[in-house]
């Protein structure tokens, strides 16, 4: 029952980080109906530069709260660079700058900061108040991070104005231009905290994975599954999708096919997905009048 309880525990855990990522997707998805396939080589680069602040001699959360702010001016810088001159392209050339992006991003991380593999510390000590017989002190301070990151994120969308612009100018562009909105700066800032976000979830895998330029690979395809689970037009939904996600993989890898194989499973939901449930549990059907 320990055992079971620890899997549980832990996939919550992990989960919620497969969850942010795919609520990074959910938003460029939402601002530019194409898929980022370049998150998780963001975030990578994100999580090199954590790395080499606490080189030089940051502390741990001022590094962190650097490279989130760098992070958001990055991803802004992306859409705005990049992005932008092509959002009325055709679909395959989208495609192809996401690509671009990736072994953009992915030779960077390799040129810069080498491919050798790197450790990253955790902010939490072990044997500190955060660990118990059930899970890591990094496990749950991870976990506490991320819900505060997507709580944060929830407020910031649900309360304040510029959240609610975003909102518009993701769901209704046009509406959105008729009352004012910038609808271009609101996109830009949707990369931004989708820039960040991937950061955070960076920070958080990279102390038990280790650090390389690969290391956001197999990250990104569970942030993947747990988008289209939860619905990729449903930000809400990713976050669900992730915690499913994560406890599927703890469970079926512990007693069922093994750690060897656990990748299978986020493959299995994505095509599973795809296949009987395209619009994901919390998605929303679209009809086009035509």
């Amino acid at each position: 029952m320990d055992a079971l309880l620890h899997q549980i525990v832990s996939g919550l855990a992990t989960g919620c980080i497969y969850g942010s990522i795919g609520l990074a997707l959910v938003m460029i998805y939402q601002a530019t109906h194409h898929i980022n396939f370049a998150q998780g080589e963001i975030a990578t680069f994100s999580t090199f530069i954590a790395w080499a602040l606490l080189q030089q001699g940051f502390g741990y959360w001022s590094a962190f709260l650097l490279t989130v702010g760098v992070s958001f001016v990055g991803g802004v810088a992306i859409q705005r660079l990049i992005v932008r001159p092509v959002e009325k392209a055709p679909v395959l050339t989208n495609v192809i700058v996401f690509i671009g992006l990736v072994v953009i991003f992915n030779s960077l991380s390799g040129w810069i900061f080498d491919y050798t593999i790197k450790s990253f510390p955790s902010p939490f000590a072990q044997q500190g108040p955060l660990s118990s017989r059930y899970f890591s002190a990094h496990e749950l301070g991870s976990f506490l991070v991320m819900l505060c990151v997507l709580l944060a994120l929830y407020a910031f969308f649900r309360f304040t104005p510029v959240g609610l612009a975003m909102r518009a100018a993701a769901q209704n562009p046009d509406s959105a231009r008729l009352v004012g909105i910038r609808v271009s700066w609101m996109l830009a800032m949707g990369w931004g905290l989708a820039s960040a976000i991937g950061a955070v979830a960076g920070m958080m895998v990279a102390p038990t994975v280790f650090l390389d330029p690969n290391m956001m690979a197999g990250i990104l395809i569970y942030g993947f599954a747990a988008a289209l689970l939860g619905g990729i037009d449903n930000p809400a939904g990713a976050v669900i999708g992730g915690l499913i996600v994560g406890v599927l993989e703890n469970l079926l890898g512990a007693y069922v096919i093994g750690t060897e194989l656990k990748l299978t499973v986020a493959l299995v939901l994505i095509v599973g997905t795809l296949t009987l449930k395209p619009n994901g549990l919390f998605g929303k059907q679209v009809v086009t009048r035509v």
